[in-house]
């Protein structure tokens, strides 16, 4: 018997190394595609990660032509793609934070109610859109009715796909937050609203604002639904009813020409680079401000 479960206890050490072992490799197969890919881009688009690239608007074709010609590095930038980014994404945050705080509130308040139930799967579902539907969306809501292509529209396109992830990452944080803050608040003479925005939401502040920066990187590098939207444009634009540029709109134009597509690299690099710093942000808040 005592030897009977001695080797069924080293079976089981061998099946679990064995287990642990296949993790461990498909892990590292898994992550050579990405480090593959981010060797290329970081490869490619140093030669041209220059100042010019954050100070210069996007070169004409023929400047870029007359540049490789000569042997010159590609003059220009992506400034202008840099700032529509600032404007686009800045005024979706600005749409989304409110709209997605008091939903997300909503639902955490009111889980039994049935209209909170059908916004919760209205929510759901639209975290399922593709981004090109929701480029549609935009431009029928948006570019038509106002008669042009615009930051604005681009925006709302934006808004429609961050607002999910952080209408749900405040629900489920609040959802987190023990029930005696609540009790503790309204017990000293707090009204409602009061214990919700002095207490639980700065109590779920870790946890709302890390939503808020992994639905940022979610759409800083969707092109389809400002294709639709924005349009592009090759100088800085500060208006939102006018036209503007992005920086995956630039690559998208980039990879289109011949002449410029040295430069998608170059932005690539740069989009990379803001995405990693805003996850790592959010790595760090959610670590700090533990519910």
């Amino acid at each position: 018997m005592m030897n009977d479960q001695v080797s069924n206890i080293k079976r089981r050490n061998k099946t679990d190394k064995a287990v642990y072992v296949l993790i461990i490799a498909f892990a590292i197969l898994a992550m050579v595609p990405l480090f593959l890919i981010i060797g290329e881009v970081i490869i490619k688009g140093l030669p041209n990660f220059n100042l010019r690239l954050f100070t210069e608007v996007t070169p004409s074709s023929m400047d870029a032509m007359l540049a490789k010609a000569n042997g010159d590095p590609i003059p220009g930038g992506i400034l202008n793609g840099i700032t529509g980014t600032l404007l686009i994404v800045g005024l979706a945050i600005l749409l989304t934070i409110p709209i997605g705080l008091f939903i997300g509130i909503y639902l955490a308040e009111h889980q039994t109610s049935k209209f909170a139930k059908i916004v919760s799967f209205l929510t759901d579902l639209m975290q399922g859109i593709p981004s090109i539907v929701v480029g549609i969306i935009a431009y029928a809501w948006v570019v038509k009715p106002f008669g042009g292509y615009s930051a604005l529209a681009g925006s709302v396109a934006l808004t429609i796909m961050m607002l999910p992830m952080v209408v749900r990452s405040t629900e489920e944080t609040l959802k987190m937050l023990p029930i005696s803050l609540k009790e503790a608040g309204l017990s000293l003479g707090s009204s409602y609203t009061n214990v919700v925005f002095k207490v639980l939401i700065p109590s779920g502040f870790g946890g709302i604002f890390t939503g808020i920066l992994l639905a940022i990187s979610r759409v800083m590098g969707e092109t389809a639904p400002l294709m639709l939207t924005a349009l592009g444009a090759s100088i800085v634009n500060w208006n939102i009813m006018e036209p503007t540029s992005a920086i995956p709109l630039l690559i998208w134009d980039f990879y289109n020409d011949p002449n410029l597509v040295e430069l998608v690299w170059s932005s690539s690099l740069l989009l990379l680079i803001v995405i990693f710093l805003l996850n790592w942000l959010a790595k760090l808040i959610a670590r700090k401000w533990k519910i």
